[in-house]
């Protein structure tokens, strides 16, 4: 039996259920859940509060905002904070949205990121997400799944959880355009790690997804304490 901390990544594209199917498998397992994309979006939040116009930003501007940003731990997660005051509405903005992707290109931002995580996962069992969790950040990782949907779902989901509403066809393809631009913005980030298992949403319910992978969390953890 090892009392070291175990950590399951999960990666996927953008709107690809990412973060609520890891705060649910982490509720499930007894672990905590930390998204790394809210780190950068809470840079980006933070970044905008001073200077709106992202095209004036460089790595040094957002570096200098980052020590503003600290981590909650909850009874199943960790917060971003902003400058003391829990930020979770805030970088769920459609100015951070806009603009999320040009910081997480930055490589100063995306170590800082990286430290954060790897800090966490030193005194506590998580469920991480994002893009290169399996690849980069936790290449030793117990279990690794990457979540990949049809870019039409992906876009119908993100605009139902945001409309509160069904969406019409028009702007799902909207929204689809952007979710295939993202993608292409996010391509050398978003990676499949050689041994995650892939897992298609397109047609899963999240209940059903997050069946299905606490199911390999649950064996990924009992192999990993024997």
């Amino acid at each position: 039996m090892t009392s070291s901390r175990l950590v399951i990544a999960i990666d996927g594209p953008a709107a690809s259920g990412k973060s609520s199917t890891a705060q649910w498998v982490a509720e499930q397992i007894g672990f905590r859940h930390v998204d790394s994309g809210a780190l950068y979006r809470a840079a980006t939040a933070a970044a905008i509060r001073v200077e709106p116009n992202a095209e004036r930003w460089d790595e040094a501007f957002v570096m200098h905002r980052v020590p503003e940003i600290t981590l909650a731990p909850s009874r199943t997660s960790f917060s971003p904070m902003i400058g003391g005051a829990d930020a979770s509405a805030e970088i769920r903005s459609p100015a951070v949205t806009r603009s999320v992707s040009r910081v997480a290109q930055m490589p100063a931002v995306r170590a800082w990121v990286n430290a954060h995580l790897h800090e966490v996962s030193r005194t506590h069992d998580i469920v991480v997400d994002g893009r290169d969790m399996g690849t980069v950040v936790f290449p030793n990782a117990a279990l690794k799944v990457f979540l990949i949907a049809d870019p039409w779902e992906r876009a119908r989901r993100r605009l139902v959880q945001s409309l509160s509403r069904a969406p019409t066809d028009a702007e799902i393809a909207e929204e689809t355009d952007l979710l295939v631009q993202r993608d292409a913005r996010d391509a050398m980030q978003t990676v499949q790690a050689k041994d995650a298992i892939l897992v298609d949403t397109t047609t899963l319910t999240q209940s059903e997804q997050v069946a299905r992978i606490v199911a390999l969390a649950e064996a990924a953890v009992g192999r990993a304490r024997k």
